[in-house]
């Protein structure tokens, strides 16, 4: 089904990220959310807002692609 992949947003664009889910015909896909805001921060709290994410991500970006194979 293509190439597996993750739709990553802050918490403040959640009701528009599953409004665009819904409207793609994916009203179960679940993006992975980090905390908002992230335009103000040090290089240090977003690469901890990134490891943070990162094991969400990779588990999702896996599962995806054995259900591929």
């Amino acid at each position: 089904m293509g190439i597996p992949a993750v739709a990553v947003a802050t918490h403040e664009f959640r009701t528009a990220a599953r409004a665009q889910a819904g409207f793609l015909g994916r009203p179960d896909y679940e993006p992975v959310f980090v905390e908002h805001p992230i335009q103000d921060r040090t290089r240090e709290e977003i690469e901890a807002k990134a490891d943070a994410a990162a094991v969400e991500i990779v588990t999702r970006l896996l599962s995806a692609a054995g259900e591929q194979s």
